[in-house]
């Protein structure tokens, strides 16, 4: 099956199809896997012993084996889907000369799926990209308060190793700082450098001054400023050996310095590849920053050597300094930190080399020491490598750290979004509170890079972005968009010829000696381009036409060219039709003459994320309400029945495809079965369902596995329906299966429903929603959840758990759901309470009584004292069991220690929309529902139909976001007409084409009609906005946040309720509650809210026994929270007397709390969390 055609309202033509949208992630990795690892190893090879003279040892090359088992196996198992990596070494043994080369086991590493997630212990996991700033130079600039000249610095970030600033002071006195260690005159920097051009100057001052002097000469050739000299009048060493042993001073203050010591140190710092890097990408950026030729740049970003700093980068960093110094105010220009030029993106493949390098030096000081003390005639590589702390390292990165994400897999939007993330946090990164607005705030190089409307609300906004829809990442880590090449002036050659015919010169040609060959607007043919070839006309002046061909730029790229928007009128014959059109030039937007523009923008779409360009009519909306509308698209629930929106952008299609979740055929061919396997696959595995395709071409048949009901990382269902049958023919890219949230191929993340914008006797007051039973009978918004409780029998000191049908104290009513093993059986309906897994706790022994004794003998074993420790179903929930699994050490599964035996159950509930859910359109238009009425009483058509919503009116104009409303026009005409629309977002269809729309389906003009009321038949007073609109359910759903208590745990210090459904909580009756009651008088209800319903253990004690025997009395007492608030005055060695009305001392005794009665229910154990809310 193909995408599903949908009448399109677009102008613009789609040149770049949108495509491989997880690229970053897969290419990423898959560098990291052929290149990441063998930069890395030839990082540190070869290692040799600490003395150097008896071992080396080389790693050669590595491949990684086959994953041991399938994602589907992984996920079942709790297993990491990793592959085995195996690496060649060789190892020479210097003494006797002796070389053994062996493969070495490195341990298992984690894989990336073709989804572009990673599996670890069973857990779908994505790594976000990191957004960082890029290694390089940067001059900024301070202003001086006194004279309000700018003070130009130049501040060295490497990739790893000491950073170096130099400044600029007032005084004229340029400074430097090492690794942010205290500052020294640049000049002291410059002898110590021991440069080439300072040759045999090393002892003579005046000397060296003359040398810096011509040096600097012909930049620093202001009179009123000199820096060089200003700097070394400062400068107070005479020769290069006061000037190390100065600089050591400096940085290693503390350390006896020597002339050996600090040579040592600044070899060290700048000029050692293990110290410091600068990386490709550091290395590019310093050369460009530093004006030097790009082919020479491309050149030397390739040689390894030029990682590290050369002595002749120091001069131009100070040269180019005292330049900027010097210049003119308005070509003083600092560089901007914010820019996408200095910030570069480092996605998984980066953030895992740089975890696996931290691995691989810990492993070289592992094999350095075991080399100090091995036996050369015994020796071996493996011997010598632990691959442990490589593991170790690896495992760590996925377990804990910031970038290494739980995949948000609410639907296939959400999945898509959290692959294309970028985050400014994480290690090396940011922090949210250091970040300022600078940093947060969209800046003109986001265009077509990151998305300026995605983006979270809260303490994350601005910096967590998304990568807007053609953005891709270059090989630097640099975020690329494309442009159509626009041709304007074209030098002459062979290769261009083609493309000329039939364009037009805007200026005369004119050849080398500037004699005429051609008048201005004259066309070109094939005949007169071979004319100008001849003619040695180096280059002509066309009227600025646009080609086909699309090129990719840098944000750095971008702001050297004159780019038009991708609305610009073009001719049939691809020119502009007017003389300015407005434009990007320079990081400014203004209109621009023709002639200056060297590329156009693809399509209007290329500015935002994905998620973005799925809201119709965005053009439409407040920028704040489209955040809120891309952000809860990815929080819709998916729903029994999916439904693609009557009215979408024409994105759908393609976000779905690279979703991840739909089954897409990857060869051509027939479809052969749609099958349930004969065997089971996996000792545990759910049974598999899958479509067999065999190919076009022959060779084996292809396997599509689907999935079925399986339980998603946020609960969401996720079930694969097929949508091709047994013989039909697909073609290689075709869709085989839908998955959750998508239809017939499409994005599907709600239902299109019949909507009126009216207010409705209060009930939709403040954005509430007012519903027809109609949408909860015909399950509209009936979603399935699929909730997941796992019961482990370990080891205890007692003896072992056990896994059990016979429990004691519970009656067979309690097991009826429960098979021989004690475990519930697939297919019960369970309600809260319910056992899942009987399960025995051995308890503690105690002393027994004769008659116990005489049982015990009798018995034997049987008698022993057990505690019920069964898994039941929490509070509020329920459901209907479908699926266990079951994982013990006899069946060879992997379990962690002290665990004998793992019961998983998965219990999946069927959820009808009720009031108090929270629904939303794709426009930031959200609310909670308020009151699910009768069909018939809702207000309805002339024609009779009754509404399925109503919004008010008053949720539209202080929001602005009128694309709701639009979206409504044009959904009831697609409606009308039985069609799907698309509207493209910035390219959607105009107001005129809307109602000559509606009058076409024959529909009122201005959308509205007079409603009827469904109670009385009256019509209503006045016209109404009636039409289809698409609306989500979100996954904030109120069943899973209702709650109530009466008793439970108590809090251990204060006794008081805890608080939260997670903990079984109470509600919090907080300051400003108690003043409401103060300011009514109402003592008593005071009293006790303060006291027995809180923390006055005995009270609530006594509270409870009345209550349960019907008394109505209350005796408060004294608050636990009161005791502890003596307890820590005491603790601060002051004497506290508590003296009642009459002056009386109160002593406060230790006294026991009253023993209860078991059978009250109440458990007054002071426990952090009770047994029950623990689990």
């Amino acid at each position: 099956m193909r995408a599903p055609s949908r009448l399109s309202y677009g102008r613009i033509p789609n040149l770049v199809e949108l495509k491989d949208l997880i690229a970053t992630q897969l290419e990423s990795f898959s560098w990291f896997r052929n290149e990441g690892l063998r930069e890395l190893f030839d990082e540190i090879n070869p290692i040799t012993d600490y003395t150097g003279k008896n071992f080396e040892l080389k790693f050669l090359d590595y491949e990684f084996g086959q994953p041991k088992f399938s994602v589907e196996e992984c996920r079942n198992r709790d297993m990491t889907y990793a592959a085995p990596l195996r690496i060649r070494t060789r190892l020479t043994i210097k003494e006797t000369g002796e070389i053994k080369e062996s493969e070495v086991y490195m341990g298992d590493f984690a894989m990336m799926t073709d989804e572009g997630t990673f599996i670890v212990n069973g857990t779908e996991r994505v790594v976000v990209s990191q957004l960082v700033r890029s290694p390089g130079v940067y001059f900024t600039a301070a202003e001086d308060p006194n004279t309000g000249r700018k003070l130009f610095g130049a501040k060295l970030i490497p990739n790893r190793g000491a950073w170096l600033e130099i400044e600029t002071s007032a005084k004229d006195l340029l400074t430097v700082k090492i690794d942010r260690k205290r500052k020294v005159p640049v000049t002291v920097l410059l002898k110590a450098l021991e440069l080439p051009q300072m040759k045999g100057t090393e002892n003579d001052r005046e000397a060296q001054k003359r040398a810096l002097m011509e040096l600097f000469g012909d930049v620093d050739n202001n009179p009123d400023h000199r820096y060089i000299e200003q700097t070394l009048e400062k400068d107070t060493t005479t020769k290069t050996e006061d000037a190390l042993l100065e600089l050591y001073r400096r940085v290693r203050p503390g350390d006896p310095p020597s002339v050996d010591n600090a040579r040592n140190l600044l070899q060290s710092l700048f000029f050692n590849p293990r110290r410091f890097d600068l990386g490709r990408v550091g290395r590019y950026k310093v050369d460009k920053r530093l004006g030097r030729d790009e082919e020479d740049i491309l050149e030397r970003v390739r040689q390894r050597e030029l990682r590290i700093l050369e002595k002749g980068d120091f001069i131009a960093f100070i040269r180019k300094l005292i330049e900027l110094n010097n210049a003119p105010r308005e070509k003083q220009i600092p560089d901007d930190i914010d820019h996408l030029g200095n910030r570069r993106v480092r996605a998984v493949g980066e953030l895992l080399q740089n975890q696996f390098r931290m691995g691989l030096i810990r492993m070289e000081r592992i094999i350095k020491e075991r080399m100090t003390i091995s036996d050369p005639h015994t020796v071996t590589s493996a011997s010598l490598i632990n691959a442990r702390p490589v593991v170790a390292a690896i495992k760590e990165f996925f377990g804990s750290s910031q970038l290494s994400q739980f995949m948000d897999q609410h639907n296939p939007l959400s999945e898509l979004t959290n692959k294309r993330r970028l985050s400014a946090l994480g290690p090396g990164g940011l922090s949210r509170e250091r970040a300022g607005f600078d940093v947060r705030d969209v800046h003109h190089s986001h265009y077509g890079r990151i998305c300026p409307i995605e983006t979270p609300e809260g303490p994350n906004i601005g910096l967590i972005g998304n990568l807007a829809t053609y953005a891709k990442v270059n090989e630097f880590g640099f975020i690329e968009t494309p442009f159509r090449r626009v041709y304007n002036r074209v030098a002459l050659n062979e290769d261009v010829a083609p493309k000329l015919e039939g364009r037009e010169l805007r200026r005369p040609a004119v050849d080398a000696k500037g004699n005429e060959v051609m008048a201005a607007h004259e066309k070109l043919d094939a005949k007169a381009v071979q004319k100008l070839i001849k003619a040695r006309v180096a280059s002509i002046d066309i009227v600025p036409w646009i080609s086909t061909e699309v090129e990719y730029l840098s944000a750095d790229e971008e702001d050297m060219y004159g780019i038009a928007q991708a609305n610009a009128a073009l001719t049939p014959d691809s020119t502009f039709v007017d003389a300015r059109v407005p434009a990007r030039a320079r990081g400014d937007f203004k209109i621009e003459e023709i002639q200056n523009i060297q590329y156009m923008d693809v399509s209007p779409k290329q500015i935002v994320s994905v998620a973005t360009a799925m809201i119709p009519f965005l053009e439409h909306d407040d920028a704040g309400r489209a955040l809120m509308g891309a952000n809860m698209q990815r929080q819709a629930v998916p729903l029994l029945v999916t439904e693609a929106p009557l009215v979408g952008t024409g994105v759908e299609y393609y976000a779905a495809k690279d979703s991840g979740e739909m089954i897409v055929a990857d060869v051509a061919g027939t479809v052969i079965d749609i099958a349930h396997p004969k065997e089971m696959k996996a000792v545990h595995a759910t049974p598999v369902f899958e479509i067999v395709v065999k190919p076009d071409g022959g060779g084996a048949d292809r396997h599509y596995p689907l999935q079925k009901f399986a339980r998603s990382n946020q609960g969401t269902c996720l079930n694969h329906r097929a949508v091709v049958k047994p013989g039909q023919h697909v073609e290689k890219g075709d869709i085989l299966a839908d998955g959750p949230a998508i239809d017939q191929g499409e994005m599907a993340l709600g239902r299109n429903v019949l909507v009126a914008f009216m207010p409705w006797e209060g009930y939709n007051f403040e954005d509430a929603i007012l519903l027809s039973e109609r949408v909860v009978k015909e399950d509209m918004y009936t979603s399935i959840h699929i909730e997941e409780y796992e019961s482990e029998a370990r080891e205890t000191k007692l003896g072992p758990e056990e896994i059990t049908r016979d429990i004691p104290n519970v009656a067979d009513d309690a097991l009826r759901n429960l098979d021989e093993r004690g475990i519930v059986y697939i297919g019960a309906e369970v309600q809260q309470g319910d056992i899942l897994v009987g399960k025995i706790t051995p308890k503690g022994e105690t002393e027994l009584s004769a008659e116990e004794r005489l049982l015990r003998a009798i018995f034997g074993e049987k008698a022993r004292e057990v505690r019920d420790s069964s898994l039941r179903v929490p509070h509020g929930e329920r459901g209907i069991v479908v699926d266990v699994k079951v994982f013990s050490r006899d069946n060879k599964d992997e379990l962690g220690p002290g665990i004998n035996e793992m019961v998983r159950v998965y219990i999946a509930q069927k959820r009808k929309i009720s009031a108090g859910d929270k629904m939303a359109g794709r426009h930031g238009n959200k609310g909670v529902v308020a009151r699910i009425m009768p069909a018939e009483d809702m207000p309805y058509l002339p024609d009779g139909t009754p509404v399925d919503i109503v919004l008010n009116p008053l949720g539209v104009p202080s929001r602005m976001n009128l694309g709701q409303v639009l979206e409504t026009h044009l959904g009831w005409v697609a409606s009308t007409l039985g069609i799907k629309i698309a509207t493209p977002v910035f390219d959607g269809a105009p107001m005129p084409t809307i109602v000559k729309e509606l009058e076409k389906a024959g529909l009122p003009v201005d959308g509205k009609v007079r409603l009827r009321d469904g109670r009385t038949g009256d019509e209503f007073d006045e016209p109404v906005t009636v039409g289809m609109i698409y609306m989500l359910k979100l996954a904030h759903l109120v069943e899973d946040k209702i709650h109530a208590r009466s008793t439970g745990p108590y809090s251990l210090v204060t006794q008081q309720p805890l608080g939260g459904k997670a903990q079984f909580g109470g509600q919090r009756f907080g300051e400003m509650e108690v003043w409401a009651l103060e300011a009514y008088g109402a003592a008593h209800v005071l009293q006790e809210i303060l006291t027995v319903k809180s923390d006055d253990i005995v009270g609530r004690v006594k509270a409870y026994e009345a209550i349960v025997k019907g008394d109505n009395t209350l005796e408060a007492g004294i608050p636990e929270s009161f005791r502890v608030l003596v307890k820590e005055l005491e603790g601060l060695a002051l004497g506290v007397e508590i003296l009642s009305e009459d002056e009386r001392q109160i002593v406060l005794s230790e006294e026991d709390i009253p023993e209860i009665p078991l059978d009250l229910g109440i458990s007054l154990e002071r426990e952090e969390l009770g047994e029950d809310s623990a689990e």
